[in-house]
């Protein structure tokens, strides 16, 4: 029996299986049979993920009770992964962009830990939510990521859906697993990364500080990833730009920007929280710091979503406005730039 178990990535809460029957196998019903094959997980999750669509054998989807035979190469995409630690809810005011019987799309507010992990364990969107959704059985299963399919930083802010049941739960999860959904993000960088570009590079945890990561150029190490970029507005010194994600790997586009040279405004695990362009003058140098104090993190904000709603099927767009921090540096920086011509 072959297995792969593809690790969960920032933005992914899924996790990918690859299961091979072996050759002297007997006819069993796949959700018994995966049930026996995949730890912490339930027959009623499996099912689930039956009827949304997530279990191929063979390349095709298949019901819960389809017969495994021998040889039959099994792919199963699970919504988020087994409980880890008691998670309580908490009444924490939601800023909430829309909301129906299936999901609800919440614009996350920088600072706010998505779900609770080591040091992180109230305060957390999950906390909120597990309160906000107290009477919905899904927010009531002691998962440790209930709803969730992705995730943005603690310190980006901007838009995340989330799913108020076991089907949309299983839907959206392929639809990030397969790179459907749409997503845009507004950034602040250093230097002018030019008009538009792409920056492909495999991402993996440094070397040198697992908590942050990196970009393995060889391809033998790390995740593909892929980031679009096009330029909003040259500010002199910094840029505004829009970043599109082809894939969701953790800390994509600030890994990524600042590969290219070009960090994230005030970044401080990559690079950006320097004064990386500009003069020496000290009059600069008292402007930058009162950006920094302005924004004193990445300046990162999810600014656009899409999916197809896990029911009706339609396309669903949701956009967010810039936060008060971000706009005010960028106010900031675009006087700054009408000053010097």
């Amino acid at each position: 029996m072959d297995k792969e178990n593809d690790h969960i990535d920032s933005e992914e809460l899924f996790e990918h299986y690859r299961i091979e029957a072996d050759a002297g196998q007997k006819a069993l019903r796949i959700d018994k049979f995966l049930v026996n094959r995949i730890d912490n997980t339930s027959r009623t999750r499996i099912q689930n993920a039956a009827l949304a669509g997530n279990i191929l054998v063979n390349n095709s989807p298949v019901k819960p009770n389809y017969k495994v035979k021998p040889g039959d190469v099994i792919q199963i995409v699970l919504a988020h992964p087994p409980r880890e630690t008691e998670i309580l809810p908490e009444d924490i005011p939601l800023d909430i962009s829309y909301e129906d019987e299936s999901l609800l799309i919440v614009n996350k507010e920088a600072g706010m830990v998505v779900h609770p992990g080591t040091g992180n364990y109230t305060g957390t969107l999950v906390n909120a939510l597990m309160y906000h959704l107290r009477d919905i059985p899904l927010f009531k299963s002691g998962e440790q990521r209930p709803g969730l399919v992705h995730r943005i930083d603690k310190n980006t802010s901007g838009l995340l859906v989330i799913a108020k049941n076991e089907l949309a739960l299983n839907n959206l999860a392929r639809q990030f697993y397969e790179h459907s959904t749409g997503r845009k993000y507004t950034a602040i960088v250093w230097g002018n990364p030019g008009e538009k570009g792409t920056v492909m590079g495999n991402i993996g945890r440094s070397l040198r500080n697992r908590t942050l990561m990196q970009v393995y150029e060889d391809g033998h190490e790390g995740k593909p990833a892929i980031t679009h970029y096009r330029l909003i507005q040259d500010l002199s010194y910094v840029s505004l730009v829009e970043c599109e994600l082809e894939t969701g790997r953790t800390h994509q586009i600030r890994v990524h920007m600042s590969y290219i040279k070009h960090p994230l405004f005030n970044d401080p695990d990559y690079g950006g929280d320097k004064i990386l362009r500009g003069t020496t003058f000290t009059k600069y140098q008292q402007f930058i710091r009162n950006c920094f104090n302005i924004l004193p993190r990445q300046a990162l904000h999810a600014r656009y979503l899409s999916f197809n709603h896990p029911v009706s099927g339609l396309r669903m767009e949701f956009e967010s406005e810039l936060p008060d921090d971000m706009s005010r540096v960028i106010e900031k920086w675009r006087k700054y730039t009408a000053g010097r011509d």
